[in-house]
């Protein structure tokens, strides 16, 4: 009798410890100001004069990353205005648009893979942006830290 009471228990042991795995293909993330950001909506394009763009959006809230091509290297932010990070709030009335550029800001996007045959990218980034109103010293920067892109869906586009 006890053989059948340890095994209908170590039944219920094995049968209650399932683990529901979630991917999260492709995926545009990062910690915002230490908090955890996810976009709900992604997409990398090349512009006409060759400027590759990656944007992540989540709601009203928009990423921008701007490097001169999808060259797998580390592009360094805050040198010059070719390689770019910005983030914006379309809604909120208090959130300007904060960016890097020429002496302003700092940080670095990685771009780890550029599968061509599936037309995704891949890579890394962190940056701090500053506003670009500086009087305004409600939101004077933004930290973006532990971001990642991974698989995010690439198309060539044309700007007329």
């Amino acid at each position: 009798m006890k053989k059948y009471i340890y095994l209908l228990f170590s039944v219920f042991v094995f049968a209650s410890c399932t683990e529901d795995v979630k991917f999260n293909t492709p995926a545009f993330q990062g910690l915002k100001d230490n908090v955890f950001w996810r976009a709900q909506n992604y997409t990398a394009y090349t512009e006409l004069n060759t400027t590759l763009v990656i944007e992540g959006g989540l709601g009203a809230e928009k990423v921008i990353l701007r490097m001169p091509s999808p060259i797998p290297q580390t592009y360094i932010l805050g040198v010059n205005d070719q390689v770019t990070a910005s983030y914006s709030d379309v809604f909120a009335s208090t959130v300007p648009k904060l960016t890097t550029g020429t002496n302003l800001g700092n940080g670095q996007i990685v771009i780890t893979e550029f599968d061509v045959k599936n037309s995704t990218i891949s890579g890394t980034f962190r940056f701090t942006a500053v506003n670009e109103n500086a009087g305004d010293g409600e939101k004077p920067e933004i930290h973006f830290t532990e971001g990642v892109f991974y698989k995010i869906p690439y198309m060539s586009k044309i700007n007329y």
